[in-house]
């Protein structure tokens, strides 16, 4: 081996050292917000913080079914009593009691600063009188134990007018002391990670420490809870499923498409040398790959490795150009010389397809872009540069007459299906020009990369714990939390007329006053003698002893003077994550988000706020919000998708020099698109971002094809080692591609069937259109 190719290798060993190297520290994720766009609205931006590391990205919820309701009640309370001691949960509830003393401490302690009640009318002979009759009507009612317990220090009832707030909001049915579903099959459980939802371990911790104190409580519980089994889900349980899911992928995928890949390899060339070094430029790509993207990104997503099947298939395709095409007696640089202006080309005009993705505004798209790009640079870099040193000496492929024969053969007579493949695709395009306004799916479960089964057990679930659908909720935004509170709770005032106008059936707000407020509570509070006058004269006709509300004073003069609450007060408790789920610190400044129930009149609403003086309110419509942000990324993505293939014929006809040539070699990829997505739709799909990302990449993919078959001035013999590379290149790239159609993962099953499909379409049609012209 000489200096050069020593440099070469030498290099090539360097730059898979580096690659391994970074690999080693990078940071692996499955981030759903990564197929979030990067550059949101403010409204979008809600959500996608929600989504990355909000309070709502914490929440699991947790069923427990498949035993009688009373061993799911003991169970629900065994693991409930355990989670609570779990370094990663910050709160757990499932309905009991023991699980909302803290609740009631606060409520109790700041029930003069808390209720919204509290007014001078409140405290007046009149105003307690009616308080006073409220807690008779309690008697006989769940309330009651509740009313005795409090009436002596609390005649006003501000605790109890708060409990019934809190209880008037949605929550599960209740069945022995525990939450339960609707329905009674299942025994409800809420659990609060201290991890943040983008905080992959953390929440894993937290799922499997959730699983633990099941299987804990379900053995207590034998042989009733035999057959008990608990289910979950939340934003942090997608992404531990997801991760787990794409590493299975990753790993069973690559193993099987290596196993096939390099099962053709053996059977074509009979050497286990030339196997190992066919792979080295597939495998040389992915490592090359997913450290472009860990620089780049800074974390590596598990779909990204996913996708990484696909260069088994298009990387391994280098290998078998050049071990296919070397003719008797010639070397493999020479081989190389001959094939590389056109090996170039198509790998450029992959490039140019992946470079679509790289420009997308969702991150996950751009990571497998630059994965992609950066893996079959390297990838062709090693089949340039190394692979023609470390092949044996004299090396040459036998192939098969018999094989090579029936494909020449079935390539000189593919001219004959022109008018059945023009016809077709003509049809097709009629097809789709009829079903345009229905080809395209916008909505955010399209783009999700959760299973549909996951998917279907969290509507369940929500459903089972009485969660309303919030589509719609009113943001307001404030530079200090005090203001932003403040126009909160001017805009509640406005929106309790629009209930009682019918065009919504409640709203809900965050527990915490402003300052402003708790002051004027504290300022309506009567003094010690105005307390006791005026109890006394609403004890009249009452069967009440005065003597029982001798504390009622002291607990007045206490709260005139007791500090105001402060964000700080509500933490550890139940109603610090509602809190925290409504009051949002965010770049600098502050956002209340008021979730609404029950919209019938969402324009109605939005004029109803629009214009109060002092208030920065936005009503967000979540689903609405949401399908436009798809539906704006999808025109981008179709934007970047033209201009790819835009760049693709401009660098063919760079290269080719001729536009009658440029037509012919795109002809066939044209072809593919349009057959591929009528095949889509008849299948029953409708098509998203990832589709189209698929179709771009069949043009990249299929170039190559069209180029190849487009040669010309070359011999007979160099033709049928033309079409016999092809098919096998096209076999391999169809295994990579098509496997990932198995793939779990919404995102690379999408890409995957679209690119195997299109792939056999593109060699198909190039030997129609192209390769029958001179065969």
């Amino acid at each position: 081996m000489n200096l050069r190719r020593q440099i070469a290798v030498i290099v090539w060993l360097l730059v898979v050292a580096a690659c391994v190297l970074v690999i080693s520290r990078s940071q692996f994720t499955a981030d759903m917000s990564a197929f979030m766009p990067r550059n949101p609205t403010p409204g979008q931006k809600i959500m996608v913080d929600q989504l990355r590391d909000g309070v709502v990205s914490r929440l699991i919820l947790v069923g427990v079914e498949g035993a009688p309701a009373p061993v799911l009640a003991q169970i629900s309370k065994n693991m409930a009593a355990v989670l609570r001691t779990s370094p990663a949960l910050v709160a757990v509830n499932n309905g009991e009691q023991a699980g909302m003393e803290k609740d009631f401490d606060l409520l109790w302690r700041n029930r003069y600063l808390l209720s919204d009640a509290v007014t001078p009318q409140r405290f007046t002979p009149a105003g307690l009188k009616e308080s006073l009759s409220g807690y008779l009507d309690l008697l006989g009612t769940p309330m009651s134990g509740m009313a005795q317990r409090v009436l002596a220090k609390d005649p006003s009832g501000e605790v109890i007018h708060l409990l019934e707030q809190l209880q008037g909001e949605a929550h599960p049915s209740m069945q022995d002391d525990v939450w339960f579903s609707r329905d009674g099959a299942r025994a409800m459980l809420l659990a609060n990670t201290k991890g943040a939802g983008n905080d992959i371990d953390a929440q894993e911790h937290a799922v499997l420490a959730i699983q633990g104190a099941f299987e804990d409580a379900r053995k207590k519980a034998l042989p009733a809870a035999a057959s008990a089994q608990v289910r979950m889900t939340g934003p942090g349980v997608f992404s531990v499923q997801s991760r787990a899911s794409i590493r299975d992928d990753a790993w069973k995928l690559s193993l099987i498409a290596t196993v096939l890949v390099a099962s053709m390899l053996l059977l074509l060339y009979r050497s286990p040398r030339v196997l190992v070094l066919g792979l080295l430029p597939v495998a040389s790509g992915a490592l090359a790959g997913v450290a472009a993207v860990s620089l780049g990104f800074g974390s590596v997503h598990g779909i990204t490795l996913g996708f990484g099947v696909t260069l088994i298939g298009e990387g391994v395709d280098y290998g078998i150009y050049l071990f296919t095409q070397i003719e008797h007696d010639e070397s493999p640089e020479s081989t190389l010389r001959r094939i590389w202006p056109t090996l170039r080309l198509g790998v450029l005009t992959s490039i140019c397809g992946f470079s679509a993705m790289l420009f997308s505004g969702f991150t996950g798209l751009a990571q497998l872009g630059l994965f992609s790009i950066a893996g079959l640079i390297v990838a062709v870099s090693t089949t340039r540069w190394v692979l023609p040193h470390l092949l044996p000496q004299g090396f040459f492929v036998h192939a098969s007459t018999r094989f090579s024969s029936v494909l020449m053969l079935l390539v000189r007579q593919a001219p004959r299906a022109r008018i059945v493949l023009f016809a077709a695709v003509a049809i097709a395009v009629a097809f789709l020009v009829i079903k345009r306004d229905a080809l395209w799916n916008d909505s955010l479960a399209s783009m999700s990369p959760v299973k549909k089964e996951s998917l279907a057990l969290d509507e369940q679930l929500r459903r089972d714990m009485g969660a309303p659908d919030v589509r719609y909720m009113l943001v307001l935004s404030g530079g200090d939390q005090e203001s932003v509170l403040q126009q909160g709770e001017a805009v509640a005032g406005a929106m309790h007329k629009l209930v009682a106008q019918g065009l919504l059936e409640g709203f809900d707000t965050p527990l915490l006053p402003s300052r402003a407020l708790q002051q004027a509570r504290q300022a309506a509070l009567p003094d010690a003698a105005a307390v006791r006058s005026n109890l006394g004269k609403a004890l009249q006709d009452l069967p009440f002893r005065g003597s029982t509300f001798a504390p009622f004073a002291q607990e007045i003069a206490v709260a005139k003077q007791q500090p105001l609450l402060d964000r700080a007060a509500f933490e550890g408790s139940n109603l610090g994550l509602k809190l925290d789920t409504f009051l949002v610190q965010r770049d600098g400044g502050w956002l209340l988000m008021l979730p609404l129930r029950g919209v019938r009149d969402a324009q109605g609403i939005e004029q109803g706020v629009r214009h109060m003086p002092g208030t920065t309110i936005v009503l967000l419509d979540m689903k609405t919000e949401s399908e436009q942000m798809f539906r704006d990324y999808r025109h981008e993505a179709a934007k970047n998708a033209m201009l790819g293939a835009l760049a693709i014929v401009a660098l063919l006809f760079a290269s080719l020099r001729s536009v009658r040539r440029v037509v012919e070699v795109s002809l066939p990829l044209a072809a593919a698109v349009v057959t591929v997505t009528t095949w889509l739709i008849l299948g029953g799909h409708t098509l998203s971002i990832f589709h189209l990302i698929g179709l771009l990449l069949v043009v990249a993919v299929g170039s190559n094809y069209a180029l190849f078959f487009d040669q010309r001035c070359i011999s007979a013999q160099d033709r049928e080692r033309t079409v016999t590379s092809l098919v096998f290149a096209n076999a391999s790239t169809v295994l990579g591609f098509g496997l990932l159609s198995l793939s779990q993962s919404p995102v690379l099953n999408a890409i995957g069937s679209t690119v195997a499909a299109g792939a056999v379409l593109s060699l198909v049609f190039s030997a129609i259109l192209i390769a029958g012209r001179d065969a």
